[in-house]
């Protein structure tokens, strides 16, 4: 057949270097290929992120040896203000002059800063004014106060508001702008955990967990880290000890699992139970007593009238004597839970200043302890997951309390601990300790614009439990 000169020809093939002796591509041809699909080292970029590091490891270690030094001096003067209460039980007497002494303070001084954690929180969310400086007198004296007269309240809120407004202090020292000084607040609040608890890991977690649901702030990941680690390590350094108990006969299996599922959904109930009482005081002195100075004085005669009533006062300050025992294994009743609950939320919803952490972490070990005998688990076992897991459903952080658990019992608890906290925190619905919390991510199909606070869901929300549509669409 001729070729005509409408169909030319076809080209002459490429001559292709037949493959070796296996059938695969030569060896040459692989790594030339190999080379270039390879990224090419920045070595700018790199330099950049050198910088990055040492940056926020070095504004990091500065909150954290601010919240380190502050929670040292704090812990030693609230075990001298506990033992003084315990040597000198009329101090107990005095308790409602203390809350009006206290009470005429953040009246008359305080200002923004007796919006407390919830400060600290919405300046992360929307930097614009600094945090007042005399928020750290404030509490410390306050919270010392409490803890030394005999209401019932906690430790950790005072840690994270003295480190959130040392840190801001040094912040605007520096000239730091709005992002910047909104990392660092995370950091201080890092910080103000891990040393307070010593829990450095924990500590870190919580800090890019607690301001929101649903959201960790992974941008703030290296100085919560530093300063939490600096924190714990410069308070231990300063002479603060934390005691750990290490649980080693742990059950496993499934039936022993769901078993602590079941307790988890009583931890986040106890929890949120715990919020909704001390809301309720809050609105009620409120409604009863105009004048904020006075409202802390009814709180004292109250608190005063339920030790005469229980018998005892093993309720007031800390009450860590009821959480040792629970996790050495002594069965207790379902009452040490509701009266550990009643006597904090008098304390903290009429006026009087501490955090509310080491009493959910007592509430929660008492609550354990209890449902151990029920469910038939080891009472030290559940009591310490109920320890960090009613925690997890009243402050929505199930992640680092999951982490604390191990650090404060050892990884053999790792599991129980992680389904304990995970599903208190569901079954906790969208309340929190911290009102200026925002839900990122709802934890069901709810019906509010992501960002919502926590403080701006409507107060009966019980049907949050298990959310339907408000008929509000976010999307």
């Amino acid at each position: 057949m001729t070729e005509s000169a409408d169909h030319p020809p076809d080209p002459e093939p490429r001559p292709v270097r037949p493959p070796d002796d296996e059938g695969r591509e030569p060896l040459a041809a692989r790594l030339r290929r190999a080379r270039h699909d390879l990224r090419p080292v920045d070595l700018r970029t790199q330099a950049g992120l050198v910088v990055h590091l040492l940056r926020w490891i070095t504004l990091g270690s500065v909150s954290g040896m601010l919240a380190g030094v502050s929670s040292a001096v704090f812990l030693k003067a609230l075990d001298w203000a506990t033992r003084t209460r315990i040597e000198h039980g009329w101090l107990l007497w005095l308790l409602p002059a203390a809350g009006f002494v206290m009470g005429y303070a953040y009246w008359k001084l305080a200002g923004r800063a007796a919006e407390g954690n919830a400060l600290i929180i919405d300046e992360i969310h929307e930097p614009q004014a600094w945090v007042p400086r005399r928020m750290t007198p404030l509490i410390f004296f306050a919270t010392i106060g409490t803890h030394l007269f005999g209401g019932s309240a906690g430790r950790e809120g005072t840690a994270i508001q003295m480190s959130g407004s040392l840190t801001d202090w040094f912040s605007r020292a520096t000239g730091l702008g709005a992002s910047d000084r909104r990392i660092l607040l995370i950091a201080a609040i890092s910080g103000g955990f891990g040393a307070m608890f010593g829990v450095p890991i924990a500590g870190a977690v919580f800090g890019l967990e607690v301001q929101s649901i649903g959201r960790v702030r992974y941008e703030a990941i290296v100085p919560a880290l530093t300063a939490s680690i600096v924190g714990d390590l410069v308070a231990r350094g300063l002479g603060i000890h934390h005691e750990t108990v290490q649980l080693l006969a742990v059950p496993t299996g499934p039936v022993f699992l769901l078993k602590v599922a079941a307790a988890g959904l009583a931890f986040g109930l106890g929890g949120a139970l715990f919020i909704e009482a001390t809301h309720a005081v809050k609105k009620l002195v409120e409604a009863l007593i105009v004048w904020p100075p006075l409202r802390p004085v009814l709180g004292g005669l109250v608190i005063i009238g339920l030790v005469l009533v229980a018998g005892n006062r093993d309720y007031l300050g800390l009450s860590l004597p009821i959480a040792a025992e629970a996790l050495i294994g002594v069965q207790l009743g379902i009452e040490v839970f509701l009266l550990k609950l009643l006597f904090t939320a008098i304390t903290l919803g009429s006026g009087f200043q501490g955090g509310e952490v080491t009493p959910l972490f007592v509430m929660g070990a008492a609550l354990g302890a209890t449902l151990g005998h029920l469910l038939g688990v080891p009472t030290p076992v559940l009591a310490a997951v109920g320890f960090v897991a009613v925690f997890a459903g009243a402050s929505n952080t199930p992640l680092a309390c999951t982490i604390m658990g191990i650090e404060l019992f050892g990884a053999a608890l790792a599991v129980p601990v992680a389904i304990g906290c995970v599903v208190s925190y569901v079954f906790s619905s969208h309340r929190s300790i911290y009102g200026s919390q925002r839900i990122e991510i709802a934890k069901g199909e709810i019906g509010f614009a992501p960002g919502t606070a926590v403080r701006d869901l409507p107060r009966r929300h019980w049907s949050a439990l298990w959310p339907r549509r408000t008929g509000h669409d976010p999307t």
